[in-house]
């Protein structure tokens, strides 16, 4: 008799021990209604909630409410933005129901960030496995989760948190999803996205790319607004020469006109609209030298030396790197640092430059992690002295459709001398079988 007693013991035991698990997963939830929250701000919400314990723990839907948060990296964005989405859970209403404590690091959320106003839509957005341990009765932590959008037009655009779902490893694989009883829920935070201008078509061509001091030089372009005054100007450098002319665009936005430069310092020339340069409503600079050919003046010597052009180049310290190791059943980030890339810009032209990577899948026995594992963190730096400034892509996934690592912009001088770098971390997923995995990040200049 005593072994049935014990095996049946056993059995309440371990349902007991799941309804803790599964049913505690039934988050944020509690009785009360949906308060509205003024826009223009972020700001906690509540709304009503749905959600659904799994089956396996005996427990019905549970009704209650939701308090939760979006917030934005950049409230004022123009068309055509990456905007980085937070959704957070903070304060789930619902207690552990048992005196059994949960462990650490059990429970992966993901979830939809509902977008409204001037673009609609929604957002994906996804947390990682990481938890308090939950003590027995003890309230559970808040959770975030994140995720990006593109956006589309102009105008305010509300976000609003949507449905979401816990996803618990612990003995089994299982979900609790959420979902908004009556949505859209309130708004939570709005992001004013402005217009981009159109696109700056204006362009322009020289007759010749030299000429002696005071020779006219032919411009023609294209691209500027009909019937506009347009300036032509000499440049020396960043800085406009004395020597303009101004010519006015015909009815399908051409001008055509001459240029005397006579400033020997002159190393291009710009055509612009308005009343002084921009890079918005002008074209160029297209290079133009100076030839200065006059004779010198006698018991006079002229000395002169040519600064020859160079090239775009870079180069690696080491071509291997080793990310940190995770454990089977636990996964998540495997982190390490690219090996420096030195970039050395020695054109002497108006162009920037673009380093660029993209990643394979990451191959090992018998399996893979999929390239859009791997994200990276990048930097640059700008040697001192260097005519440009070296610009740090943006954090994210790198892929197999690859991403910027750092860039220069183009400009009247440009080149120097970079060094750019990334933290890179590979997301592998739990039950990754063990061993090694590989995969080729390549980087191409441009």
């Amino acid at each position: 008799m005593g072994s049935p007693r014990s095996s049946g013991s056993t059995r309440g035991s371990r349902r007991r021990r799941w309804a803790s698990l599964l049913g505690a997963t039934a988050l944020a939830v509690a009785a009360g209604g949906a308060l509205a929250a003024p826009a223009g701000a972020a700001v906690d919400v509540d709304y009503p909630t749905h959600c659904i314990p799994p089956a396996i723990a005996g427990l019905p839907p549970i009704d209650g409410t939701t308090t939760a948060k979006i917030t934005v990296d950049d409230t004022s964005p123009a068309v055509g933005d990456t905007v980085t989405v937070t959704y957070t859970v903070v304060t789930p209403a619902a207690s552990n129901p048992t005196d059994l404590a949960l462990p650490a690091d059990i429970m992966t959320p993901t979830g939809k960030v509902t977008l409204g106003g001037a673009q609609t839509g929604s957002v994906t957005v996804t947390g990682p496995r990481k938890n308090d341990p939950v003590p027995g009765r003890g309230a559970f932590p808040s959770f975030s989760m994140t995720g990006t959008f593109t956006v589309t037009a102009p105008g305010a655009i509300t976000l609003s948190p949507g449905d979401y779902n816990i996803h618990t490893s612990y003995i089994l694989e299982l979900d609790t999803p959420c979902t908004v009883t009556d949505p859209p829920a309130p708004v939570s935070e709005t992001v004013t996205a402005a217009d981009n201008p159109p696109a700056n078509t204006r362009a322009i061509s020289l007759g010749s790319a030299s000429g002696s001091p005071g020779a006219s030089v032919a411009v023609t372009g294209s691209g500027f607004t009909p019937g506009a005054t347009v300036t032509l100007a000499g440049r020396s450098a960043s800085a406009q020469t004395a020597d303009t002319a101004t010519v006015t665009a015909n009815a399908q936005g051409g001008v055509s006109g001459s240029l005397v430069v006579s400033d020997l310092t002159t190393t291009g020339v710009v055509a612009y609209e308005g009343g002084a340069w921009s890079a918005e409503l002008g074209a160029g600079p297209v290079a133009y030298v100076v030839i200065d050919d006059q004779p010198v003046p006698e018991g006079s010597q002229k000395v002169t030396t040519t600064v020859r052009a160079g090239t775009l180049s870079m180069s690696q310290a080491g071509d291997a790197v080793q990310l940190s190791a995770v454990d089977f059943g636990q996964g998540g980030a495997s982190t390490g640092a690219l090996r420096t890339v030195t970039v050395k810009d020695f054109r002497g032209g108006p162009a920037g430059w673009s380093l660029t990577g993209k990643v394979t899948d990451f191959s090992g026995p018998g399996a893979k992690i999929d390239a859009g594992k791997l994200s990276w963190t990048p930097a640059c730096a700008t040697k001192a002295g260097s005519p440009s400034t070296c610009q740090a892509g943006s954090a994210g996934t790198v892929g197999a459709a690859g991403a910027t690592l750092a860039s220069t912009p183009d400009g009247t001088a440009t080149g120097g001398e970079f060094t750019t770098g990334a933290q890179l971390s590979l997301d592998v997923p739990s039950f990754t079988p063990p061993g090694s995995y590989a995969g080729v990040l390549t980087l191409t200049l441009t």
